[in-house]
């Protein structure tokens, strides 16, 4: 039986931005209404993952403007995930959302959100209802993804949900103690497990600009998320290695049959060349799939951190362990 929940006493808000500066400025001031309205304090924290605009800027004249507002500036462009590591590991509220800075997430979702929240649930996330915003061949191979990700997996990475989520502090804490660098976060949501609900979304139209994570971005993430939770590609090299073994045991068996029996010579150089092409080309790829679980393996032994931070600006909710 879930107990319900108090109203939280803190809200932290992480967005993490990319050359978001236009967008910003309507943004952060439309969730911050949104958001004082849920808790008695509240922080956004605008995490700027090596902006090449005016993001810096325009997140300082925000701070000035809005003294919840914090600026997490990264000293280089790390990506998103480890955006929002950074954004995570800031945050400090009892309760933590996650937002894009484009304003497609939409914040007059927050208030249901965080209804699911007290009624007992430790993670709320967004699914989209469509993907008619993207182009055609990206929402199938996502779909696909999604499909294949899950094959034969004992987590079950839910579809089409993104960042935009709710979680409770316990959440974060276990997702701030997960150590690895290559980090696939919408797979780490599903690792950590906890109560989850979901609440179907439509995404609203960017305000600026247009978003610089295409198919190549995509397709990234993508193996990264695939060789982080899924052994699938090891294992349908294993399949493929016994199938073509098969074969070429009934092959054999064809052509000592064709000699013996029928008195068939079979001609050998076509067969042996295509043969040894074809199984070259296996090879190859199987080596290509082995070597992108071993570069993880290198990228992770290094040990070198997830993101580093140039410069902390604005006040935020207090720390922990600092009496309120």
């Amino acid at each position: 039986m879930t107990i319900p929940r108090a109203a939280p006493v803190s809200i932290s808000c992480v967005m993490p931005a990319y050359n978001e500066a236009r967008n910003l400025v309507r943004v952060v001031p439309q969730v911050l209404q949104v958001l004082t309205g849920l808790a008695e304090a509240v922080e956004l924290i605008v995490v700027d993952d090596g902006s090449r605009d005016d993001t810096v800027e325009t997140a300082r004249a925000l701070i000035r403007a809005h003294p919840q507002v914090v600026l997490l500036r990264l000293s280089r462009n790390f990506g998103k995930e480890a955006a929002l590591t950074a954004g995570l590991q800031a945050a400090r509220g009892d309760v933590v959302t996650i937002m894009d800075a484009d304003g497609q997430h939409p914040a007059a979702l927050l208030p249901e959100m965080l209804a699911r929240w007290r009624e007992g649930a430790d993670v709320v996330y967004a699914v989209r209802r469509t993907r008619a915003d993207q182009p055609a061949l990206y929402a199938g191979l996502a779909g696909l993804f999604y499909r294949f990700v899950n094959w034969g997996n004992r987590i079950e990475i839910p579809a089409h949900a993104g960042d935009f989520r709710l979680m409770d502090r316990k959440v974060v804490q276990a997702l701030n103690r997960l150590p690895e660098r290559n980090r696939f976060m919408k797979g780490l949501y599903a690792w950590v497990g906890f109560q989850s609900t979901a609440i179907d979304y439509e995404p609203l139209p960017r305000g600026h600009g247009r978003t610089r994570f295409g198919l190549r971005g995509a397709f990234t993430l993508a193996l990264t998320g695939m060789v982080s939770f899924s052994t699938a590609p090891l294992q349908l090299i294993t399949v493929l290695g016994l199938l073509l073994a098969m074969a070429s045991i009934g092959y054999g068996a064809w052509v000592v049959f064709d000699y013996f029996y029928e008195g068939i010579a079979v001609p050998g150089y076509a067969t042996i060349v295509a043969g040894m092409m074809f199984l070259s080309g296996i090879q190859l790829l199987s080596v290509g799939v082995l070597a992108e679980y071993v570069g993880r393996i290198y990228d992770e032994v290094k040990r070198r951190p997830a993101y580093l931070i140039d410069q902390r600006e604005g006040g935020g909710l207090p720390p922990e362990d600092t009496p309120q």
